[in-house]
């Protein structure tokens, strides 16, 4: 069996190194929580150097636990989109927070360009909508308000979360994957380059930004220093794009839904870069040897953060996993319908200013029914986007699901009822990570091709069809629509 792919896997509130296999079998894991900084209202952010100490503390065990740097064959690296990092080029040292993907305070921003009617063109070169969601704002903010970036002159670096690991890991590289590039809304997603007119616009000196390259191939080496010798870089896509390749999406009409802190809908086009007239976002689904291969997604910001905020917030729920068991103590949700816009809404409404809301509650309702209306609130959202994907003409034949969220079965099969076609659940659920170890692994030349790799590492599948009556379905979806109404008209 050739030598192992470690993947270092950057998520919102954890970040991992994975071993797997060629085959795609986990050989071994590390992991370790990251602080979530909420400084005000709205305001997300992260500690840029616990991101990178931890992330090299878990992929040195991970080195370690194969034998040594000589026996992996290549590095694979996945990361939280739109997260913005500032950092000194000749220490590597963050300059200021990170500004996560969550983080709102670009609201006004967002709307001032939107009023003076930028939004349009904004959409026909990114693929993308103004919102705060989308690093380009995040960006013009901090160099305006934090006095540190701007003194920091010739020395000033800025990326989104992998550019800022590759630089660490490779000691001075300053690079982005297409993927990730094209979420900051200052990448042209048709040239495949930053585009000077977006800059401008969003008040972004392009000196400061990475050079844009293939999520495939030879893309770096590691510092020797690190793990005593040099390791092949060879994958890099942001966190949904890795995820839709891990469920070996990669033809036009295949769909998956990603289900971790928010929940996000990937459609492959091909060579396509679609417009959408229903307020989804084109993206870069992958680029290899320069060539890129689109996707059109619907973000939902909020998911499984929904059901920390139960736990952590409320204290309805001791783990994220007591909400199967109470969905299935009650017969319904007794009339309780959750909005969970803790962090505005996404796709489609784009509502960065929406709260979230409870509604129909009465002295009959318990924790259990508002713990099942929370899980129901993701079937909902799916619905939502479901038709938004229709209007686009992108018709969901079935959905392919992940993240740790769909261990729930009892969710699984709530998305396959309300949105009423067959849903597919791989039995390793973990496919961010599996999709990052079929890009180094392509470009390691252990698999010919991603559809070789994707057939070869993706593995097993549960299947779950519809069970729910029409009458059911379209009750839930009054219930939803009502409480969501109320939601976008405040």
């Amino acid at each position: 069996m050739s030598d192992p792919i470690l993947v270092i896997d950057e998520g919102t509130t954890s970040t991992r190194a994975i071993l797997f296999a060629p085959d795609g079998r986990e050989l071994g894991v590390a992991q370790r929580d990251l602080t979530q900084h909420y400084p005000g209202p709205g305001l997300v952010e992260h500690d840029a150097a616990e991101i990178w100490e931890r992330s090299l503390a878990c992929a040195q065990a991970m080195v370690a636990h194969a034998g040594g740097a000589g026996r992996i064959a290549a590095i694979g690296i996945t990361n939280q989109r739109e997260t913005i990092v500032f950092w000194d080029a000749a220490s590597g040292e963050p300059l200021a927070p990170a500004i996560v993907w969550q983080d709102r305070r670009t609201g006004d921003r967002c709307a001032e360009l939107r009023a003076a009617g930028h939004e349009d063109a904004v959409q026909a070169k990114t693929g993308l909508l103004l919102d705060p969601y989308f690093s380009a704002t995040k960006i013009g903010w901090a160099l305006d308000r934090w006095p540190q970036l701007r003194a920091a002159g010739d020395r000033l670096r800025c990326g989104t979360v992998e550019s800022y690991l590759l630089y660490r890991l490779t000691g001075g590289m300053h690079a982005s994957d297409a993927t990730n590039a094209s979420r900051t809304a200052l990448m042209d997603i048709h040239t495949g380059d930053w585009d000077e007119g977006l800059c401008d616009l969003f008040g972004v000196p392009r000196a400061i930004l990475p050079e844009i390259v293939d999520c495939s191939g030879a893309i770096a080496r590691t510092d020797p220093a690190l793990f005593g010798a040099a390791i092949p870089i060879c994958g890099m896509a942001g966190d949904q794009q890795a995820a839709t390749i891990g469920q070996g999406c990669l033809d036009p009409g295949q769909v998956k839904a990603t289900f971790g802190t928010g929940a996000f809908v990937l459609a492959a086009t091909g060579d396509a870069a679609p417009r959408s007239q229903h307020r989804l976002l084109t993206t870069v689904l992958v680029q290899q040897g320069g060539q890129r291969r689109y996707a059109l997604e619907g973000s939902v910001f909020v998911a499984g953060s929904l059901f920390q905020w139960l736990r952590d917030g409320l204290g309805l729920i001791a783990s994220a996993d007591d909400s199967e068991a109470l969905a299935r103590s009650v017969a319904d949700n007794g009339g309780a319908v959750v909005v969970p816009a803790l962090s505005g809404l996404g796709a489609p409404h784009w509502q960065p200013d929406a709260l979230a809301a409870i509604t129909g509650l009465s002295f009959a309702t318990g924790k259990a029914h508002v713990v099942r209306a929370a899980l129901e609130a993701m079937a909902h959202q799916m619905r939502d986007l479901q038709s938004a994907f229709a209007g686009d003409g992108a018709q969901w034949a079935e959905l392919r699901i992940d993240g740790g969220m769909v261990r729930n079965d009892w969710l699984a099969q709530d998305l396959g009822d309300i949105l009423d076609i067959p849903v597919e659940r791989p039995l390793y659920v973990e496919t961010t990570a599996i999709g990052a170890a079929m890009l180094a692994a392509t470009g390691a030349g252990l698999h010919r091709d991603l559809a070789t790799a994707a057939k070869v590492m993706r593995g097993d599948v549960e299947r779950f069809a519809s069970r729910m009556d029409a009458v059911t379905r379209q009750r839930r979806l009054a219930q939803w629509n009502a409480a969501l109404a109320k939601v976008l008209a405040q």
